[in-house]
């Protein structure tokens, strides 16, 4: 495995950089392991891996057995140059997970990433998109008290109005979480 990556990380060396050939022949994993690297590079903020093993036919935009993209994994651990790398080799930052339907964005909220949640944010999603319980980024923003991230989410255009399955804002969100300050700011 470690003359594959050897081989991939020369293959993609800078024009004129010296390079050393692997030991041995490097030979290719199956397309599942090739997947599975991926998946683990981004999850690990191996920003380095990605472009060769996208390189070597790794979907960029696949989901793992839970259902996350690369993306979604890269952001949720914090990897803000794996997310970059994703993004620069055409990762759609907007690809929501199988099972909840939570965006990368949803998924920074949650963790506290903000370096991460302005990354996404000029990516281009729509800014209010909603998971399968109608919840937005700015709902689970408000929720987990990620000031910096409601404040970013609502100059890029947040709707404050818009109400999830169970008819609940995220100031009603942050107000059930005894969180006033927030509701205020979110009702504003």
């Amino acid at each position: 495995m470690l003359t594959f990556l050897a081989a991939l990380l020369m293959a993609t060396a800078a024009p004129g950089a010296p390079a050393t050939p692997p030991a041995a022949p490097a030979t290719l994993p199956s397309p599942e392991r090739r997947q599975q690297l991926l998946f683990e590079a981004a999850r690990l903020g191996r920003a380095d891996l990605i472009g060769p093993l996208v390189k070597a036919g790794a979907d960029i935009d696949s989901r793992d057995d839970r259902g996350f993209t690369p993306l979604i994994l890269a952001a949720y651990n914090g990897q803000l140059a794996t997310v970059d790398a994703l993004i620069a080799r055409g990762a759609d930052a907007c690809r929501p997970d199988r099972d909840q339907g939570n965006t990368a964005q949803m998924g920074v909220a949650f963790k506290g990433e903000d370096a991460i949640a302005a990354r996404l944010l000029k990516a281009g999603c729509d800014v209010n998109a909603r998971n399968n319980a109608g919840q937005t980024a700015l709902m689970m923003a408000a929720l987990f008290n990620r000031t910096k991230q409601v404040e970013m989410l609502l100059a890029a255009g947040a709707d404050r109005a818009i109400r999830d399955a169970a008819g609940r804002s995220a100031s009603s969100v942050a107000a059930d979480q005894g969180n006033a300050p927030m509701a205020d700011r979110v009702r504003r």
